[in-house]
C-alpha cells in the first residue's frame, strides 16, 4: 500500500478509509476484514444519519484470538490517538467483547459530555478457517467502529 488513503464503499452514501498512518500490515488486515463487513448486511446505528457518512479511520485494533477483557483493554488505549471525527475499527472473536465495547460506548456518551464516543458499526460476521480437516470451521468476527463526536 502507498502513502494514499484507500476507501472502500459501504454504500453508495457511505465511505470508509484508511489512514496512511496505518502500517502496510494494518492497512492488509483492515481490507480484509472490512471486506467481510462489507459481504454482509452491516448494522449501523440507528440514532445516525448515516445518509452521507464517512469513516475515516486512524486507528486499528485486531483483537481476534484474544481473551475478554483485552479486546476492550486494546480499544481503550488506541482511542486515546483518535481526535474528533477520526474512527477506530476494532475486530474480536471473543463474544463477550461485543458486550463489553457496546456498554463501554454506551457508558461513555453517558458520562463524557465534551467528546462522546459513538459506536457507529457493531456487527458480526463469519470468515471460513483453513483447515485440514474436511469439515468447515468458521470463525466468528466481532466489528466495531468507533467515532470519536464533538458535542458541539
Amino acid at each position: 500500500m502507498s502513502a494514499d488513503r484507500q476507501s472502500i464503499i459501504v454504500r453508495a452514501s457511505q465511505a470508509i478509509s484508511l489512514s496512511a498512518t496505518l502500517s502496510d500490515a494494518e492497512q492488509q488486515k483492515a481490507n480484509h476484514l472490512l471486506g467481510l463487513l462489507l459481504a454482509e448486511d452491516t448494522a449501523v446505528n440507528s440514532d445516525i444519519d448515516t445518509r452521507h457518512l464517512t469513516f475515516d479511520i486512524k486507528r486499528f485494533v485486531d483483537g481476534r484470538g484474544l481473551a475478554c477483557p483485552m479486546p476492550l483493554l486494546k480499544t481503550k488505549v488506541a482511542l486515546r490517538d483518535v481526535a474528533i471525527g477520526e474512527s477506530l475499527y476494532v475486530v474480536a472473536t471473543d463474544a463477550n467483547s461485543q458486550t463489553d465495547i457496546t456498554a463501554f460506548c454506551r457508558q461513555n456518551q453517558q458520562t463524557n459530555t465534551a467528546n462522546p464516543l459513538i459506536l457507529v458499526v457493531n456487527s458480526v460476521t463469519q470468515q471460513q478457517l483453513s483447515a485440514s480437516s474436511s469439515a468447515q470451521r468458521f470463525d466468528t468476527i466481532y466489528h466495531f467502529i468507533i467515532t470519536k463526536t464533538d458535542s458541539n
